[in-house]
């Protein structure tokens, strides 16, 4: 004997494609909070990867084509660059920065220098006698002598019209090799570096004065001491101090 409350009870409905829990999927899941931050990460290191892309892409291309940065200022064509303007030979300021002083125009300065590169204050010219006591009768033997202490040659003018023999004593003028001169003459030459030329003058022992006029007195005798000056163009010898006995 069948029950019936059982067959009702334990029966059901076969579960088909349409009935009962077929409703419906269940639904996706929430995403979690750690789960959305990784992503947004993601996201943004994305967009950065892409700008630098796109930056270097900028930059190569405008590499290539020869293109400037904006609001970088060129110079008109023809034109120097603030760097080339000032020549280079012209003067630089000081470290203070203050140029150096600049030569007056209209001073003239005196030459130092001849044509031939010689320094004119190494020429020197000295005075010198045979002998520094004189006996009786004896006539001194005057000796003008330059020298080139230049590391080069110079030319220089030795002759009759650029020389002078002086005698003094005291402030007595005594003999001036000018006054009688007979002719005046020119004589140029080549003293090498370090080397000297000499010109001598036998002294008479006479007394001279300008325009050569007769003089009947001589130099005193007896131990006086005399003084002879060369001169050479505009250089004056230093003093050679001679007796006559």
């Amino acid at each position: 004997m069948v029950r019936q409350g059982s067959s009702a009870k334990g029966g059901s409905r076969p579960k088909g494609p349409g009935g009962g829990q077929s409703a419906g999927r269940p639904g996706r899941r929430p995403l979690s909070p750690v789960y959305r931050r990784r992503r947004l990460f993601a996201g943004v290191v994305l967009l950065i990867v892409l700008a630098v892309a796109f930056g270097g892409f900028a930059a190569v291309s405008n590499a290539l084509g020869g293109g400037q940065p904006s609001g970088a200022g060129t110079a008109p064509s023809g034109q120097p660059s603030a760097a080339s303007a000032a020549p280079s030979n012209q003067p630089t300021a000081s470290a203070s920065g203050s140029p150096g002083a600049s030569e007056d125009p209209s001073a003239t300065p005196t030459p130092t220098t001849s044509g031939d590169g010689c320094e004119q204050n190494l020429l020197i010219v000295t005075a010198a006698t045979d002998q520094q006591v004189y006996a009786a009768g004896e006539k001194p033997l005057l000796t003008l002598k330059v020298t080139n202490n230049n590391k080069v040659p110079c030319a220089v003018n030795i002759g009759t019209s650029q020389m002078e023999y002086m005698i003094t004593s005291g402030s007595d003028r005594i003999f001036s090799s000018k006054d009688c001169q007979a002719e005046s003459t020119d004589l140029m030459k080549t003293i090498a570096p370090g080397k000297s030329e000499t010109a001598n003058f036998p002294w008479q022992r006479n007394r001279t004065v300008q325009g050569c006029e007769p003089v009947a007195a001589k130099p005193g005798a007896g131990g006086a001491y005399y003084v002879f000056t060369a001169r050479l163009a505009n250089k004056t010898s230093d003093k050679a101090v001679f007796q006559l006995n």
